[in-house]
């Protein structure tokens, strides 16, 4: 096994999927995952989704790098966040709010459980 692993769309099968009806807020999204790295409790990947809006809920740790788009974040309580090309965050457990792509958003994430 190699010890470098390139994170490319290239030769993975993706991984279609919408969030739950009940909790779309707008819009249609279709999400498409490229995991490309399963170990007990970590997970690593390519993520795209379509335009719309959904609640969500993080109960792991999440790294995320935003390659194409925008989308806007927002916790219960907080402020919007716009998620850009070339930013980077770490969602933290107990993340509660709405993800909103106002564009298509391609990210690269790290996820531990």
């Amino acid at each position: 096994m190699a010890h470098l692993l390139r994170l490319t769309r290239d030769d993975v099968t993706p991984e279609i999927t919408r969030p739950d009806p009940a909790k779309v807020v707008a819009g249609d999204p279709v999400h498409t995952t490229w995991n490309l790295e399963t170990r007990s409790n970590l997970f690593a990947g390519l993520w795209h989704t379509t335009v719309g809006e959904w609640r969500c809920e993080y109960s792991e740790w999440e790294y995320v790098h935003i390659l194409e788009g925008h989308s806007v974040l927002t916790e219960d309580g907080g402020v919007a966040t716009h998620l850009r090309a070339g930013d980077s965050y770490v969602i933290r457990p107990g993340f509660r709010g709405t993800w909103r792509a106002v564009e298509p958003t391609l990210k690269d994430y790290v996820i531990m459980t």
